[in-house]
């Protein structure tokens, strides 16, 4: 099963990766991509450069980043396959695990639907 990880930050709060957790970060990144867990992962660039898109009542608007409602964004994501969402848990939990206790971020962990699941 593949499951979705999205980083959520706090944009405002000006973390900047250290050179150790770029370095820590990249052996675990290796590790778990030989294991097969890492399908894929990146970092996003700031909401400052990005846009948001709406749909509502068939009309679509465009507002340019920084999006101001948002105290917490998506910062980055990790595509992982896993046995089953507690071994996907455990994975996700390594990552955090590599921050230390110096940074304020989460995870969402949700299954990606394949072509023979359904919504239910």
């Amino acid at each position: 099963m593949r499951f979705l990880s999205m980083i959520r930050i706090n944009e405002r709060a000006g973390q900047k990766p250290s050179a150790q957790l770029m370095e820590d970060m990249g052996k675990l990144m290796v590790e778990m991509t030989a294991a097969g867990s890492l399908l894929d992962t990146a970092g996003l660039r700031p909401t400052a450069e990005g846009k948001l898109v709406r749909l509502s009542r068939g009309r679509q608007t465009v507002t340019d980043g920084p999006f101001t409602e948002a105290k917490e964004v998506i910062g980055g994501y990790a595509m992982l396959q896993a046995d089953s969402i507690d071994e996907a848990l455990a994975l996700v939990r390594r990552f955090l695990d590599v921050h230390g206790d110096e940074w304020e971020i989460e995870c969402e962990l949700r299954q990606v639907m394949g072509n023979c699941d359904n919504a239910a």
